[in-house]
């Protein structure tokens, strides 16, 4: 039994279809990431499993049980937390602020204990709670947002594009903390425009295409895929013609260049 399943799902804006005849599982501790050019409708999809957006039509199961209905206050007690694009932390507010508003339908009991257990994975929000956030850098607001989530206790994080505004360096302590939180269990939904990094992490993916999903399968399959490097991974399908058009476009360059020189 998946933990979460979507069968048949349509979703869009009003009466704009933006995806159609989505069918796609997510497995019990597992990272499934969500390829695609921007605009693909990952963000779309995104907002429909946490409950923003409300399927046209189809299903979407939590433990069998349909949940599309359900307002995203309750998807969250049930054990969905999503964590949008651009973060969209609370900038005025400080850290312990933030994150106890990420405990909001937790027990009172639980927050307590939980805020220790989140803290010890982000031991710079750790040593800042009472500064404001919007002094953080994005990197820093990416792991606040993060971090609020997991106050939620969720079975299910949903990630909307983490490495988008973020340092290289901070990108890649993030993807290490997101298989972190897979190997404590939590499964990972992952809306992601970087590929490369996403499939490297990923156990599964989905490519989304002009509305639908028009390809999926193990990370290692889609990362060592010619369509998938050639579209998303920026290079061709090998080394071998990459090199070829680059030579081709070094030698009409020299053409040109030197062309240019013999008229001075």
């Amino acid at each position: 039994m998946s933990l979460l399943e979507l069968r048949s799902v349509a979703i869009g804006y009003g009466h704009h279809c933006v995806l159609e005849d989505i069918n796609l599982k997510l497995e019990r501790g597992e990272i499934v990431t969500l390829l695609g050019a921007n605009g693909a409708g990952k963000s779309t999809l995104a907002k429909a499993v946490s409950g923003l957006l409300r399927p046209l039509s189809g299903a979407i199961l939590l433990d069998s049980v349909p949940i599309e209905t359900l307002p995203p206050a309750e998807r969250l007690r049930r054990g969905i937390a999503h964590v949008p694009e651009g973060r969209q932390i609370f900038a005025g507010m400080t850290v312990a602020e933030n994150l106890a508003l990420g405990a909001y339908a937790t027990p009172a009991k639980d927050s307590t204990a939980q805020l220790e257990k989140v803290s010890a994975l982000f031991p710079v929000l750790r040593e800042r709670m009472n500064d404001i956030a919007g002094n953080f850098s994005g990197g820093q607001q990416q792991m606040l947002a993060i971090a609020r989530g997991l106050m939620a206790k969720p079975k299910i994080l949903v990630l909307d594009e983490p490495s988008l505004g973020v340092a290289p360096l901070l990108v890649a302590e993030i993807f290490r903390l997101i298989v972190a939180l897979r190997d404590q269990g939590i499964t990972i939904l992952l809306a992601e425009q970087n590929a490369r990094q996403a499939l490297s992490i990923a156990d599964r993916g989905y490519v989304f295409e002009n509305g639908r999903i028009t390809l999926s399968g193990s990370a290692g399959d889609l990362l060592n895929s010619p369509e998938i490097a050639a579209r998303y991974l920026g290079m061709s399908g090998t080394a071998e013609t990459s090199g070829a058009v680059a030579a081709s476009l070094a030698e009409r360059l020299r053409g040109v260049l030197f062309a240019e020189l013999g008229k001075v």
